[in-house]
């Protein structure tokens, strides 16, 4: 696109190209390649260090963190500000607030723009880690009200609506149902077999016992 817009700006006039080396365009690359010694400025990320203070209080993670300092822990760390992180992924306490706000970020950001289970669970689970993470993604996507009116379909559009013939003689074609879970006669019927004809709506029940296979039904239909 950016190369579109130049050529667009270029196409009225005449002109020729030619090479200019970098190493020759001293005037430009002045200020890149000039070194300059500048102190170097450490900055704290506020989340992070809530998040440091919610793992003191969270007992499940005190004892990751004591196992880590005695060595016994290889999947669990602690980074260089203090935050406990299992294989590279901060650790999230049992805050239902923390929580709320990483899945609130992840979601409804001008970043993220309300993506799906999967993508949301897959750009989280880069940064941040605790038990039942993605049911609980999974529960917070299913539950915005944004993504449910704006969802969708996946499957292949339905076909269209295919109306029934209208039959030109009496029997040319049939309707069956059946009605079951009734008490059983003295022959063992439990069934009812209800059978309408199309054309004359004429309908016939018929008592048939239950499991009662096709070819006899054909039997019972022709008598």
């Amino acid at each position: 696109m950016r190369q579109r817009i130049w050529l667009e700006f270029l196409k009225d006039y005449d002109f020729e190209l030619s090479y200019h080396p970098g190493k020759a365009n001293v005037v430009a690359n002045a200020l890149s390649r000039k070194s300059l010694h500048m102190s170097s400025l450490m900055l704290m990320n506020h989340f992070l260090e809530n998040i440091k203070e919610c793992q003191k209080t969270y007992k499940k993670l005190m004892e990751k963190l004591m196992l880590v300092n005695e060595g016994k822990e290889t999947n669990f760390k602690v980074d260089e500000n203090g935050v406990l992180r299992f294989r590279g992924r901060v650790c999230v306490p049992n805050v239902p607030e923390l929580k709320k706000m990483i899945t609130e970020e992840g979601h409804r950001s001008g970043l993220s723009i309300h993506p799906g289970v999967t993508k949301m669970y897959q750009d989280l689970k880069k940064l941040f880690w605790w038990p039942g993470m993605k049911r609980q993604i999974f529960e917070f996507v299913y539950a915005c009200l944004v993504c449910q009116k704006s969802k969708i379909e996946h499957q292949k559009p339905s076909g269209l609506l295919q109306p029934l013939f209208i039959p030109e003689w009496k029997c040319d074609s049939i309707d069956v149902d059946f009605v079951g879970g009734l008490p059983k006669t003295a022959k063992g019927n439990e069934v009812i077999w209800v059978v309408v004809d199309r054309l004359t709506k004429s309908a016939h029940f018929i008592a048939i016992k239950r499991g009662t296979l096709v070819p006899k039904l054909d039997e019972i239909y022709v008598e």
